[in-house]
């Protein structure tokens, strides 16, 4: 039939798979199954969509143009489905959801989990990361992240609420060392810094309303949060901490909060999903739930 859309998801899969076999195993079918749909297709195309070789096969330029109307046809199908629905008032499929790793234990996670126990019919799919991931390319449905979201046209974003940097040591490190008073009391002290990509974070400070970047003299250098939060538990020094970690530890007493005058940095949370006119209900109910529910995890996080 004309205009007919069978086939092309299969199609559409084996370019993005940028092999027959790897689409096949993505698909959960054969990789006879799906050389035989591209075969149908180009039949009722009647053109070849794709240089075949014993070891790869790469678009024909009929394949690419034919590849660029196929995925603008799935989206509308995506649409019509999202838009249906939401009109139906109930939840179904699966929801991919990256978020990081510290951050999304103790306070996305249980949240997206209680989602999933009041509708049945949703699935999550949970991954804890944080490195920068692209939602398309990986086909995620929501991505959540701490900082400035990027300025795409092909991104949509929410903002959820925002957290702010403690400065905390446990208390028998005060008490040897002192506490200090001024921001250039805090530079003589024994800060546990933390380091990404072999490279040291400053802390960031406001003062007279401006950003200032300080660097800790640090012994002690980590790429983990959690092991930052038990050193300084521990009594190894001065810890650059985000609210949601810290909150548990400074009414435990195990922490005290140092230089609790000192204005503190925020950073934004965001929920990232990929551009689309009718949002997904699946998406559009996490979106909201952590919008309302965020704000009490960060006020209760950080065991």
């Amino acid at each position: 039939m004309a205009g007919s859309l069978s086939g092309i998801d299969v199609f559409v899969a084996v370019v993005d798979a940028g092999s027959f076999a790897q689409a096949a195993q993505g698909l959960h079918i054969t990789r006879s199954a799906v050389g035989k749909s591209v075969a149908r297709l180009e039949q009722r195309l009647g053109v070849l969509l794709f240089h075949r070789t014993t070891r790869s096969q790469s678009l024909t330029e009929e394949g690419s143009l034919f590849y660029d109307h196929c995925l603008r046809a799935l989206e509308a199908v995506r649409t019509g489905e999202a838009a249906l629905e939401s009109g139906k008032g109930h939840v179904n499929g699966r929801l991919r959801v990256s978020m990081p790793v510290l951050f999304g234990h103790l306070c996305i996670a249980p949240i997206l989990l209680e989602l999933a126990r009041e509708h049945s019919g949703l699935t999550l799919e949970l991954s804890f990361s944080d490195r920068m991931v692209d939602l398309v390319e990986e086909g995620l449905d929501l991505v959540i992240r701490n900082g400035v979201p990027p300025d795409s046209g092909d991104l949509a974003a929410r903002r959820l609420g925002e957290h702010h940097m403690v400065f905390c040591a446990a208390p028998s490190y005060l008490h040897s060392h002192g506490e200090p008073a001024t921001l250039q009391d805090l530079l003589q002290h024994d800060g546990l810094a933390y380091m990404r990509q072999g490279r040291v974070h400053d802390w960031q400070v406001l003062v007279d309303g401006q950003v200032k970047a300080i660097r800790p003299k640090s012994r002690l250098q980590m790429d983990d949060l959690r092991a930052i939060a038990d050193a300084a538990i521990a009594g190894f020094g001065i810890a650059w901490l985000p609210s949601w970690l810290a909150r548990r530890h400074l009414d435990s007493g195990e922490l005290r909060e140092v230089l609790p005058g000192q204005p503190s940095v925020s950073y934004a949370i965001n929920a990232l999903w990929p551009y689309t006119v009718h949002l997904p209900l699946k998406t559009r109910l996490a979106v909201d739930a952590l919008v309302d529910k965020l704000p009490e995890r960060l006020a209760i996080a950080g065991g």
